[in-house]
């Protein structure tokens, strides 16, 4: 079962069902998930390294049962929170960056190596010893994005990622998003950003409403919202 695997999946915060009996299998490379506030997108998203636990059913990535083996599944799978500054934990750009590294425990001259080449991926350099939280909205997106891929993960789940940007730099970020060899999941309102996506998921109340091409999916959830 390589890939993500959802298996029959449900979840709920109280009375109503926000992810209702799902079955799912992710494995092309990028596919994106769209769906109203409320859908269970980011529900969804988040059982793929364990920030949600499912009340029923299984997730499954990449043959690791998610529930079981969440240190492992959180070894593989980077996420990209839709407020960067929920994900900046350390005072400077490059202490942030180098901060993931930490559970690696690789040779402190490989970790500083590449914490330098993940600052000049992401074009930081020039802020490496800045206060990470003075930085601009673009600035910190691009920071939490590095210091996820810092690790090199399997896959990159990103929610919401350009919400709370500009125009500019909500494009910079899908630049980068283009240029990944990762397995990329992407929950996002901006339809745009998903066009040239392998697969789009549409949720409605909890469920899976369409699954296509990024052209008959995105149909189906205009069409959906009128």
């Amino acid at each position: 079962m390589s890939g993500i695997v959802f298996d029959r999946v449900s979840h709920d915060f109280g009375a109503e069902p926000i992810v209702d009996d799902v079955s799912l299998v992710i494995d092309e490379r990028r596919v994106g998930i769209v769906g109203a506030n409320g859908s269970g997108k980011s529900t969804l998203a988040r059982m793929i390294n364990g920030l949600v636990t499912p009340k029923t059913g299984r997730v499954i990535v990449d043959d690791l049962d998610v529930a079981r083996r969440g240190r492992d599944v959180r070894r593989r799978v980077g996420f990209v929170f839709t407020n960067a500054d929920n994900q900046i934990v350390m005072p400077t750009v490059r202490e942030d960056v180098a901060f993931t590294l930490r559970r690696h425990r690789l040779p402190a001259e490989d970790a500083a190596a590449r914490v330098e080449a993940t600052l000049e991926r992401f074009g930081l350099m020039g802020l490496a010893d800045r206060p990470a939280h003075r930085l601009s909205g673009g600035q910190k997106q691009l920071l939490a994005l590095a210091s996820v891929l810092v690790a090199d993960p399997a896959i990159v789940v990103a929610d919401e990622p350009t919400t709370l940007l500009d125009a500019r730099n909500a494009r910079l970020v899908a630049d980068h998003f283009r240029a990944l060899d990762q397995r990329l999941v992407v929950v996002s309102h901006q339809l745009e950003l998903l066009e040239d996506f392998d697969r789009v998921i549409v949720m409605e109340s909890g469920r899976v409403v369409a699954d296509d091409e990024p052209a008959g999916a995105l149909a189906a959830y205009r069409s959906l919202i009128g």
